[in-house]
């Protein structure tokens, strides 16, 4: 896929354009939410296919590195049995052949997918396959190295704010430059309270990053916030899907379910028309209206003569 920028603030993948003057490009996040199945997987990617979403998004980790070694041999309770914690993830890890299944099936449903890179092997990996984008997860906002890396592969990057201050954002920027970088607002708390998705913080990235991309990752319980975010100028959203919340997996209770995706992408274009342009005008509906209620004096005075 070919990506290009022009004098707006937007950037173009595949034939879709993320930004001004586009529609609100809409994520649905598999992640792990397939729990190692290539079967749960399609089906996620059918149901954010049918709901209308852009693009479809995974999670690729190497899980001796990003498991840390006191973390490696805990045991936890999983579908798999009681195993320690490097083995579960090791089983909810999509392979080489798993991707090439998930590339082919998402071109054969024309949607997008692409995937969070959670360290440098990772990167490596993904190579292989012909993704517009790439997604620095907020754990890995302050990585250095990774950072590096991903800025090296060229392609338009999502970075996510969660549990970060504006200092480490800042720099995150600074070390992935200014081109082609999306800005996605959330907070890291699965489900995340009303009280804590503090949305205004989009207008804050928006002015502190006026060239930037700027976007939503939603982790809460329900719609209308991330609707919301829409409504503050989003130009993307991010949502958790999964095939049922409760289905076992750390993500799925914070995630939406394929008829509520339906739902918020409805909604969402329902609010991208109603927000229009901003400019005012007397719309041809309302002119009936207009000549039929308007109440004028018989001569119009300015303003100054007639309140003396």
């Amino acid at each position: 896929m070919t990506m290009i920028t022009n004098r707006l603030n937007r950037v173009k993948v595949g034939d879709q354009w993320i930004g001004e003057g586009a529609p609100v490009f809409i994520i649905a996040e598999i992640g792990i939410n397939h729990n190692g199945s290539i079967e749960l997987a399609k089906k996620m990617i059918d149901g954010a296919v049918r709901a209308g979403c852009n693009a479809v998004k995974f999670q690729k980790r190497t899980p001796e590195i990003c498991v840390p070694i006191h973390q490696q041999d805990v045991l936890r309770e999983t579908p798999w049995g009681v195993i320690p914690y490097l083995e579960y993830r090791r089983k909810v890890e999509f392979g080489f052949e798993d991707y090439v299944e998930i590339d082919r099936y998402c071109k054969e449903k024309n949607i997008v997918w692409f995937a969070s890179y959670w360290d440098i092997p990772s990167v490596e990996f993904m190579k292989e396959f012909d993704v517009p984008l790439i997604k620095v997860s907020s754990a890995m906002l302050t990585d250095t190295s990774l950072l590096l890396s991903i800025r090296q592969a060229g392609l338009p990057v999502i970075i996510s704010t969660g549990m970060s201050t504006m200092e480490e954002i800042e720099r995150a920027v600074t070390l992935l430059g200014e081109h082609k970088l999306l800005i996605a607002h959330t907070t890291s708390v699965y489900p995340c309270n009303d009280e804590e998705l503090n949305l205004r913080m989009i207008t804050t990235l928006q002015r502190r990053f006026p060239w930037a991309i700027v976007g939503y990752s939603g982790h809460e319980i329900g719609l209308p916030t991330t609707i919301a975010a829409v409504a503050l100028g989003a130009f993307f959203i991010e949502r958790h899907i999964t095939l049922e919340r409760a289905m076992w997996g750390t993500d799925q209770a914070s995630s939406v379910e394929i008829h509520g995706m339906e739902l918020l992408v409805r909604n969402i274009r329902c609010v991208e028309k109603a927000l229009g342009d901003g400019v005012k005008r007397i719309y041809a509906n309302e002119l009936s209206a207009k000549n039929k209620m308007r109440r004028f004096t018989e001569q119009q005075q300015p303003v100054e003569a007639a309140v003396q």
